[in-house]
């Protein structure tokens, strides 16, 4: 069973798959939660009362998210908003990271005096990713390669080794693991991807 996390843990608030903020757990009542306005108080934000909004948080081995409705907003960095529940909160992911983020594009640089290949992400973790590409890699296992990949927030470059090259089994191509370790500052932009993502796979649903 998954439990709501202590007060003052940080926490995503996410309406959609192009909205995802930063805030904080501030009080817990039943099924009101009251949280901090998010951190993104520059951008215009526009939900209003009555809209759904999903809760993220982090597991230590996990993603928890817990479905709720916004009850009320504040004006300015130090106001609360209110959510009240309307389910209950489940597990995401049972991975040590959350994996996920799949049909972004990518470019990747196996040497300095190559040309970019393009490629197709298949999904990303905070620890590596996988991609697929129609062009032949001139890399191998333990080799290091930058990529340069579309995320939900931006464009990202990432270095890491190369964990496998295989012949992709559903298509033309090469599928390649890159596994590489991620500073927080990409690891934020990588959580809030993924959270977007799962964002258009819930509101998308079955087929």
């Amino acid at each position: 069973m998954v439990e709501l996390p202590p007060v003052g843990t940080p926490v995503f608030l996410a309406a959609d798959a192009e909205s995802s903020y930063r805030s904080r757990l501030e009080e817990v009542d039943g099924t009101q939660i009251t949280v901090a306005a998010p951190l993104e108080t520059t951008d215009r934000i526009t939900l209003q009362p009555g809209q759904r909004l999903d809760l993220f948080w982090a597991q230590p081995r996990s993603r928890a998210v817990l479905p709720c409705q916004l009850t009320s907003t504040g004006d300015g960095a130090l106001s609360r908003w209110v959510l009240k529940a309307v389910g209950a909160p489940e597990s995401s992911n049972r991975r040590q990271f959350v994996r996920g983020g799949g049909g972004s594009t990518l470019h990747l640089l196996a040497a300095h005096d190559q040309a970019p290949l393009g490629a197709q992400l298949l999904d990303i973790s905070e620890g590596g990713l996988r991609c697929w590409t129609e062009h032949a890699i001139q890399a191998g296992v333990n080799d290091r390669i930058r990529a340069a990949v579309s995320l939900h927030g931006g464009e990202v470059e990432i270095t890491g080794v190369v964990h496998a090259v295989r012949d992709a089994w559903d298509m033309p191509g090469y599928n390649l693991v890159l596994r590489f370790r991620a500073e927080e500052a990409l690891a934020q932009s990588i959580r809030q991807h993924i959270f977007a993502w799962e964002i258009a796979e819930r509101r998308r649903g079955p087929g």
